[in-house]
């Protein structure tokens, strides 16, 4: 701790030229910020001057380290094992937590999971979870750490102890047009999964037009620099790019999501899903030492899919935080919406384009997601589609089905919907779903087909 005593418009003129702030200095304003001696107006001026002239490595670090700490670091040290947790920068579709979760903890990783809700036309495991009946996200740390003990596994939010600098900056980020800026994004993901008591950490970065950060250069920088966060933060992290230029799976929404995992988690998901579930849950298994090689790691995920193991915890998990375990054993006990709508295919050809941003803005429009931060998710709301980009379709077959529970919704997301879907003549091959790996060594180009 320092004993710094420094003038705030001193320092936010400092950054505004664009001179490097110190460790110091920046740990001086995060602490006052959270002791409510700096007020939200000088903390805005910060930001945009830290967004314009960016913050170096250093200044990144400080500003990771000042957020862990302005709350409680989780001592998970008396559970055995190297403690593994996952992290996306959100996409459509995106249900990979609720998979490879499992798997993981099934394999022997213990996994400390604390999750956000859905932002933007990105949906959020929290919500996910939530769509599960009696399902209890809102758990104190020492829940935390018991349900953590008991299943090697647990799944809940963020609370006021966790890294709460972080929650106050990303709120004034989202007001304040900086939310885009790599080392605030950076230090925003590493500060909160520093503070669950890590030993590793494994990145699943998005890019295409279902994420916020649509240029593969840029998430690939966004990639280097968590890597680099984890490295220096003597945490082992992996980073994966991954397409998200179409929805990952076919559904798209709370409850349908959660279907989808359920499927998947009993071998009978999508091959997409399926397929970076067991990638991701393969390098958590690896970076937690319960496999001496990325590839073994995988085929233990694979394997825990087949053997059942990965859908008891699973089971298990529900149950211990609340949920009904027979919605998870009897998918088709929980309701559907009141309101469904099934679009045809105008003309026959190929799938040539989904464009996820669409078809998550349409999921929102019908109430799976908030427009205002005090709206009410419809855990029934979502798309169930029924194609993938590059496969057949014949006029009149149904390309995409809409749930909800407000009608009036329907008309608008339909046409959505509609404005998402390409379909030509001639046949277009989807990008690649995972195409490069960032790790401590550097970025390596990623060619395999079968993992």
């Amino acid at each position: 701790m320092n004993g710094g005593n420094w003038n705030t418009v001193t320092l936010i003129r400092k950054k505004r030229d664009g001179v490097a702030l110190s460790s110091d200095e920046i740990e001086f304003l995060i602490n006052e910020y959270t002791a409510d001696r700096i007020p939200d107006y000088q903390m805005s001026a910060l930001l945009m001057a830290a967004f314009i002239n960016g913050l170096d490595d250093g200044e990144t670090d400080a500003l990771t380290d000042a957020m862990l700490n302005s709350g409680r670091v989780l001592d998970l040290s008396g559970i055995p094992g190297n403690k593994v947790d996952k992290h996306s920068t959100g996409g459509v579709g995106d249900k990979l937590s609720l998979i490879l979760a499992p798997i993981a903890a099934s394999a022997g990783v213990p996994v400390p999971m604390i999750s956000g809700r859905g932002l933007g036309h990105t949906g959020g495991t929290l919500d996910k979870l939530e769509s599960i009946p009696g399902f209890r996200t809102g758990l104190s740390l020492k829940e935390f750490q018991h349900i953590l003990s008991r299943h090697n596994l647990v799944l809940g939010g963020q609370t006021e102890e966790i890294a709460p600098a972080d929650k106050r900056i990303y709120a004034l980020r989202d007001v304040t047009a900086t939310v885009e800026s790599i080392p605030l994004i950076s230090a925003s993901i590493m500060s909160k999964k520093l503070a669950e008591g890590i030993d590793g950490l494994v990145l699943d970065v998005k890019f295409g037009s279902g994420a916020f950060m649509q240029e593969q250069e840029r998430a690939i920088k966004l990639a280097e620099t968590l890597v680099g966060i984890g490295r220096r933060f003597g945490k082992r992290t992996v980073a994966w790019l991954t397409d998200m230029n179409q929805p990952l799976g076919y559904a798209v929404g709370n409850w349908l999501e959660v279907y989808e995992s359920i499927m998947t988690l009993r071998g009978e998901g999508p091959e997409d899903v399926e397929r970076l579930s067991c990638l991701l849950a393969g390098t958590m298994i690896w970076i937690g030492k319960r496999a001496g090689s990325l590839e073994e790691g995988v085929e233990r995920a694979y394997e825990q899919l087949r053997n059942g193991e990965a859908f008891d915890k699973w089971l298990d998990l529900v149950g211990e935080q609340g949920g009904d375990r027979s919605v998870i054993e009897d998918p088709s006990l929980y309701p559907e919406a009141s309101c469904k709508s099934t679009l045809e295919a105008p003309r026959s050809g190929y799938l040539t384009s989904i464009d996820s941003w669409k078809i998550g803005m349409a999921s929102l429009e019908l109430g799976a997601g908030r427009k205002t931060k005090d709206d009410v998710v419809d855990p029934k709301a979502g798309i169930l589609l029924r194609k993938k980009i590059g496969e057949q379709v014949q006029k009149g077959e149904t390309i995409a089905t809409l749930f909800t529970n407000n009608r009036q919704s329907l008309k608008i997301a339909e046409e959505m919907v509609t404005g998402a879907i390409g379909i030509m003549d001639s046949k277009k091959q989807p990008g690649r779903l995972i195409t490069h790996r960032v790790d401590d060594d550097g970025i390596h180009r990623w060619e395999k087909t079968t993992l």
